[in-house]
């Protein structure tokens, strides 16, 4: 289950970074709206999900602070592992570590506080004569990095151009024919996109210590690397 909310944020800054933390029965994630707000996406367990709802406002807010920055509630074996390689590679590369910190959250919208079902779906067709299905009503994601976002965009723009080729041409913008070129060109990149996030999705939430350090030390060498971090930013933007 997911928790949702809009976050104030403690000071006005560079709001542009989204951030994930993935924590042994959780997966918390920040996206920016404005300088001084955040959404809020906490996916995790239904029994901890209802707990969240049921907090005061401040109560919910010093749990948010809690899961963004206690160090705690960490593997500690991974985190030393993943550490020493960081070191070692920083070293090796004569780099210098630079640590940016997470948001301080003082707040939340009210009534911006809400839970929905988490799920994978596809749906087999996207489209029927005069009627096209887009963003979630055609295919649902776990919500890592805001890809179910950036899938329901394509979308919009893959539709978008269809109808566009079919004005060009004197046809009908409801056509099954013309329609069933969107379904084709969309359906070719989000199903392999799908399982590359099903299967990050269970990479990130295995909480086995080899497997904890191995992405913290992956997430690293990505994140050293510029031509695989532009790759990655271009792939799924």
């Amino acid at each position: 289950m997911a928790i949702v909310a809009t976050l104030h944020l403690s000071e006005a800054m560079n709001n542009v970074v989204a951030w994930q933390r993935f924590l042994p029965t959780s997966t918390l994630a920040l996206l920016p709206l404005t300088d001084t707000l955040s959404s809020l996406v906490w996916s995790t367990e239904i029994d901890h999900a209802k707990f969240l709802l049921n907090l005061s406002e401040e109560a919910f807010v010093d749990e948010v602070n809690s899961a963004l920055w206690t160090e705690s509630q960490l593997n500690a074996k991974a985190v030393k592992l993943t550490k020493t390689f960081n070191r070692a590679w920083n070293g090796l590369l004569r780099r210098t570590l630079i640590v940016q910190l997470p948001p301080n959250v003082i707040g939340i919208d009210a009534n911006s506080r809400a839970s929905y079902l988490l799920s994978l779906g596809h749906a087999t067709e996207y489209v029927a004569p005069r009627v096209v299905i887009i963003g979630d009503a055609a295919h649902r994601v776990h919500p890592h990095a805001g890809q179910g976002a950036n899938l329901g965009f394509g979308d919009v723009r893959c539709l978008k151009k269809v109808i566009e080729e079919a004005v060009a041409c004197g046809s009908d913008v409801g056509s099954l024919n013309h329609l069933l070129h969107y379904e084709r060109r969309r359906q070719r990149e989000v199903v392999p996109l799908m399982l590359v996030i099903e299967s990050l999705h269970r990479f990130f939430t295995n909480a086995v210590t080899p497997v904890v350090a191995l992405r913290g030390v992956l997430l690293h060498f990505v994140d050293s690397c510029d031509l695989l971090k532009n790759f990655f930013q271009k792939t799924v933007s």
